[in-house]
């Protein structure tokens, strides 16, 4: 920490949101159920960053990243979001455990959203997760950087970031 700044000015400011209601939250997660069935999803649905961050700021769900280790250490992460590797290191191999650690960590009757760097691995995790008995398990759709731009770059075109939703970084 540097000494010329009190601790106050190193947090992140985020401006907050005014805090939805139940029926609010209870529409958006009946709203990606309905989605998910129409599209033949085995899991609960897709939430935008947005409705994700509302759900998760308002303690109706649980954030549950599924990024690696290093991910979450140098492009950011959510702050009190849970982590849960899908895959890791650098080969992204599968991590066999991923259900056992996600059910130690939040139990299979949470409500779940799972993020990922562009939404296919968190996609991945909900299926895998809804399989095992997890009934409320939600992907964050766009991710936490985005899908890839036509220079072949994340950031600049949708996800968690470019939306201005909160997130520090190590």
């Amino acid at each position: 920490m540097l000494a010329s700044q009190p601790a106050e000015a190193l947090q992140p400011h985020f401006q907050a949101a005014p805090t939805p209601h139940d029926d609010e939250l209870d529409s958006v997660l009946e709203r990606a159920r309905r989605n998910a069935r129409e599209a033949g999803l085995p899991y609960a649905g897709g939430v935008p960053p947005s409705d994700a961050w509302a759900l998760f700021s308002a303690g109706a769900a649980v954030l549950v990243d599924v990024r690696t280790n290093e991910e979450r250490k140098f492009v950011g992460h959510v702050p009190g979001s849970v982590h849960v590797a899908w895959a890791t290191g650098t080969g992204m191999t599968r991590n066999p455990r991923f259900v056992k650690e996600l059910e130690a960590k939040v139990g299979k009757n949470a409500v779940v959203l799972l993020l990922c760097r562009s939404g296919k691995r968190s996609a991945a995790a909900a299926e895998a997760a809804a399989k095992s008995g997890f009934s409320a398990v939600f992907n964050v759709l766009e991710g936490f950087e985005g899908e890839l731009d036509a220079d072949n770059r994340r950031g600049g075109l949708d996800g968690w970031r470019f939306r201005g939703l909160p997130w520090v970084q190590d």
